[in-house]
This record gives structure tokens, sequence and C-alpha cells, in this order.
């Protein structure tokens, strides 16, 4: 009975703890509201060029690689599938509706070895810089191994549209 109060005591600041990271969360997702939010899949795309299973790191706002975007579950890091069209990117994060790049979103492809939390091998990330409607945004793709990164790189590069750069530079 004696260790009944500090274990209680232990145990409010815990749940104190996760409830301000909770109501920081919510803040950050209600703040970033105006951002919009990723176009839904169009019902009809071309055939796929390019599928992987791959590791969705984060979101962040361009050349921000700290600050996350939360809106439409992009702030969670999970397993993803990217399949690219023709058309632009399908990006499926698990326990989110799937999210449409389209190719006239995209500005760059290229390699990054971190973002926020995850720090990697040199170019070890795919950073794909796109709008989510008027927001400059950098989304960071864990491919797996050197040259699946490279085979997802060079997968993208074709969503370049005119007026953008080409990628294939470090971004760190």
């Amino acid at each position: 009975m004696p260790q009944l109060v500090p274990t209680l005591i232990v145990g409010a600041v815990i749940l104190l703890a996760f409830l301000g990271m909770f109501l920081g969360y919510r803040g950050r997702q209600r703040r970033q509201a105006q951002f919009g939010r990723p176009l839904p899949v169009p019902t009809e795309l071309s055939p796929a060029l390019h599928e992987r299973e791959l590791f969705y790191v984060a979101t962040t706002l361009r050349d921000q690689p700290l600050e996350r975007v939360a809106v439409a579950g992009l702030g969670m890091r999970s397993r993803a599938r990217l399949t690219v069209h023709s058309e632009g990117a399908v990006l499926e994060l698990r326990g989110v509706e799937p999210l449409y790049i389209p190719v006239a979103s995209v500005q760059t492809i290229d390699r990054s070895t971190m973002a926020i939390d995850r720090v990697v091998e040199r170019d070890g990330l795919v950073r794909i810089g796109w709008l989510l409607e008027r927001t400059p945004v950098d989304t960071y793709l864990r491919a797996g191994t050197p040259p699946e990164t490279e085979a997802t790189v060079e997968a993208l590069h074709p969503l370049l549209g005119c007026g953008t750069s080409a990628g294939g530079a470090t971004h760190d």
C-alpha cells in the first residue's frame, strides 16, 4: 500500500504527457487545415509503370524537413504502396484513404538522407516535392536497399513536367 501514492502520481504524469501530445497533434491538424487535402485517386488510370511496397516516412513543408504535415493521415509513418502511372502517383498508406499526386503537382524527384526523426544512409530516402493544393510539400519514402531506392527514383522521373527540377540531386 505504501507504493500506491507514488504509482498514482507516475500514472497521472504519464496520462498528462499523452494528453499533451494528443492536444498538440490535434492543434497541428487544425492549424494546417488550410493546406487542403490530397486529391482522391481517379477511377480510371493507365496501367501501372511501377509498383513498390515501401515505408512512408513523412510529408513535410517544402525545404523544412522538421515541420511535419499532419492533414489527411499524412502525419503518421506507415507501410505504404506506391504505384506510378503516366498521369501521376498513387500512395496507399495503411489505414488512410489512398492519395493521388497528379503529374501537374510534381515539382521535384530526388533523394535525401533525413526527414524529421529518420536519418538513413546517404541518399537512402526518396523525396517527392509536390503541391498539396497550393502548399509545397516534400514526401519522404524509404524504398529499402540502394538499388530499390534508385529504381523508385527512376520510375518517378517521368512524372516531372515542364519547369520542374529533374532531381537526382541529394537533398539533406
